[in-house]
C-alpha cells in the first residue's frame, strides 16, 4: 500500500456518492508533511460546494494548512481495477499520465511542478461480479508530469466508538448503567478509563483532590493536567477518547460529604470505590448496602504485593465490607483494618504508595472487569459471571500471609465467596 493517505469526512462521501453529483467537480485539501497525511476540506459538485471537517472539531488537521487543490470523477470500475495492480507494486510504480488521463470522462491539466490529487468513484465497485473483489468505490491518485501513483484513502465512518462492536458486545445492555468512581487516583484513574472503554452510559466521577506532580508517575493522566481537579480533568481527557459515556464530576470526599453521595445513589446502578484509606472504603460499603446498590470495592495490600478486588452485593447472605473483614480476622487470616485514620500511604493494610504505575493500573482494570460483570449480571446476561466475590491478585512474591492472600506468587489468582452478615452489624441489619 502506498504511504500518502487522504482523509475523507463522512459528510464529502455523501456528497460525492449523491445522484446529483454530477461526473466530476473539484477537491481543496489541508496537508501535513511530516505524516503525508492529506484531508479533503472541501468539495465541489454539480450541485454546489461544502466544506469539510473530521470529528472532534478539535482534530489537528482541521487547523492545517491549505495543501492544494484537485479533482474528482465518476469512472468505470475498471479503472479501479488498475490502481489495485499498480498500488501492490510500491510506492514508485505508477502508469503514464496520457494513459490515465484518457480513462477519465473529463480532460486532466497539466500537473505542473507541484502534482495533484485526483479522487476517483466507482459506484458498480460493489455490484456482480466486482463485489466479491478487492475493488474499492473511492481510490485516490497522486498525479504528476513523471507519472501517476496509486494513494490511500480513508473515509471517516458513519459510525464509530463502542456501537462498532455490535451485536459482539452488549452494547444497549451497558448503556443504561451508571457507575459512581469514588477515588480517581491511580487505581481509579485507570479504573474509569477501563470503564468508559467498555461502553458505560455513564460514570459519576467523586475525588475532592487535585492532580500534583508527584501523583504524575503513578496516574493515568498527562502533565497538562497537574493543578487540576483529578475529577474535572479526567473528565476532559476521556471525553475525547470514549465519546460515547457521560462523565459528570463532583469534587466531593465521599466521607465528609456522605450526604451529597447518598442523593447520588439512587441514579447509579453500582459504586466502584477506589479510593485511598480505610474510611472511605467503609463509608461507601455502608452507603451502598444502605441504597441497596452493589458495591466494588478495590486496593492494594501488603505494601504493594497483593491486589485486591472485593464484590458488595446487597443480599440477605452477603456481609458488608466489616462483616467480611471480621470473618476474616475470626479465622486468623487478616485483623480488620485497624488503620482506619491513617493518612495516605501509610498503615498496616492500606498503602498505596509502595506499589508501582502498572501494578495499579492493573488492579483498577480487574476493578471495572468485576464492575462490569455485575452489571451484565444484573441485565442477565451471564456470560459474564464471575466464580466469586473476593479477588486477590500477586503482584509480587509475597510470604507469610494466610488465607485468600496466601498467593506465594506473582501472577496467582485466588476467588472467595462471600461470608454472612453479622447479627450485630450496624450495617447490614434493617435501620
Amino acid at each position: 500500500m502506498t504511504s500518502t493517505l487522504l482523509l475523507l469526512p463522512r459528510d464529502g462521501l455523501r456528497h460525492l456518492t449523491s445522484a446529483n453529483a454530477g461526473s466530476s467537480g473539484s477537491i481543496k485539501f489541508k496537508r501535513s508533511e511530516p505524516d503525508d497525511l492529506v484531508l479533503i476540506s472541501f468539495i465541489h459538485t454539480a450541485m454546489a460546494g461544502f466544506h469539510l471537517t473530521l470529528e472532534p472539531k478539535s482534530h489537528p488537521m482541521n487547523s492545517g494548512l491549505p495543501g492544494g487543490e484537485g479533482f474528482w470523477f465518476r469512472v468505470p470500475v475498471e479503472l479501479h481495477g488498475w490502481w489495485y495492480e499498480i498500488t501492490r507494486r510500491g510506492d514508485h510504480v505508477g502508469v503514464p499520465f496520457d494513459e490515465f488521463a484518457k480513462r477519465l470522462p473529463k480532460r486532466l491539466i497539466d500537473p505542473g511542478a507541484i502534482g495533484y490529487f485526483v479522487l476517483t468513484y466507482a459506484p458498480d465497485a460493489d455490484k456482480p461480479p466486482y463485489d466479491e473483489t478487492p475493488v474499492s468505490r473511492l481510490v485516490a491518485w497522486r498525479v504528476t508530469r513523471t507519472g501517476v501513483f496509486g494513494a490511500s484513502v480513508a473515509v471517516e465512518p458513519e459510525i464509530t466508538g463502542i456501537t462498532q462492536l455490535h451485536p459482539y458486545w452488549p452494547v444497549a445492555d451497558l448503556s443504561a448503567v451508571t457507575v459512581m468512581v469514588v477515588g480517581v487516583g491511580s487505581i481509579g484513574g485507570a479504573a474509569a478509563t477501563a470503564l468508559a472503554g467498555y461502553g458505560l452510559g455513564r460514570l459519576l466521577l467523586v475525588d475532592p483532590d487535585r492532580l500534583m506532580w508527584h501523583n504524575l508517575v503513578r496516574h493515568v493522566l498527562p502533565r497538562r493536567y497537574a493543578g487540576k481537579y483529578k475529577v474535572d480533568a479526567l473528565r476532559d481527557h476521556l471525553a475525547d477518547q470514549r465519546g460515547d459515556t457521560e462523565i459528570t464530576a463532583f469534587r466531593y470526599d465521599v466521607v465528609d460529604n456522605a450526604d451529597r453521595i447518598r442523593g447520588l445513589l439512587d441514579e447509579t446502578s453500582i459504586i466502584l470505590c477506589c479510593a485511598d484509606g480505610v474510611a472511605p472504603r467503609r463509608t461507601t460499603s455502608h452507603l451502598a448496602r444502605r441504597a441497596h446498590t452493589p458495591a466494588i470495592l478495590a486496593c492494594i495490600l501488603a505494601d504493594g504485593g497483593i491486589g485486591e478486588v472485593i464484590r458488595l452485593r446487597p443480599w440477605p447472605d452477603h456481609g458488608c465490607l466489616l462483616c467480611r473483614r471480621q470473618a476474616l480476622a475470626d479465622g486468623g487470616t487478616l485483623d480488620p483494618e485497624p488503620a482506619l485514620e491513617a493518612g495516605y500511604g501509610t498503615g498496616t493494610l492500606h498503602r498505596p504508595m509502595t506499589a508501582v504505575g502498572s501494578d495499579l493500573f492493573l488492579v483498577g482494570d480487574l476493578a471495572a472487569k468485576v464492575t462490569i460483570s455485575t452489571a451484565l449480571e444484573a441485565a442477565g446476561n451471564f456470560v459474564h459471571r464471575l466464580p466469586g466475590e473476593h479477588l486477590t491478585v500477586g503482584l509480587q512474591a509475597r510470604r507469610g500471609w494466610t488465607g485468600p492472600f496466601d498467593l506465594g506468587y506473582t501472577g496467582n489468582i485466588r476467588w472467595t465467596p462471600a461470608t454472612p452478615p453479622r447479627t450485630d452489624c450496624p450495617t447490614c441489619s434493617q435501620p
